[in-house]
């Protein structure tokens, strides 16, 4: 009979830090994208994922110019930065957890 192996501490870490950064992509890749085709604050779903992802952009806020075109379409190179930035966090806490937890076991 097969014995069932539980997931380590360290896995477990890795899938909540996944999935919340995930999320945080997410949310600022919508944002970039309905910002870029001029989405309508007027609906509801639009005015969340701007409210939601405005305290996630803050640290970013002012970095680069958002110029807009043809008066409504808007390029935010401060939130795609932010996207970038946030990967890297995901990747950097992935690489410290996996180091860490192959410390333990050898």
């Amino acid at each position: 009979m097969k014995s069932l192996k539980l997931p380590s501490i360290a896995q477990y870490l890795l899938f909540i830090t996944n999935l919340a950064l995930g999320f945080v992509e997410t949310l600022i890749g919508l944002r970039i994208i309905l910002k870029l085709f001029g989405a309508s604050t007027q609906a509801s779903f639009v005015t969340w994922v701007y409210e939601t992802t405005k305290p996630l952009l803050s640290p970013f806020a002012g970095i680069f110019p958002a110029p807009v075109l043809d008066g409504y379409f808007v390029v935010e190179f401060s939130a795609i930065f932010a996207l970038i930035v946030y990967a890297f966090l995901a990747y950097f806490i992935e690489a410290a957890v996996n180091f860490l937890d192959d410390r333990k076991d050898g």
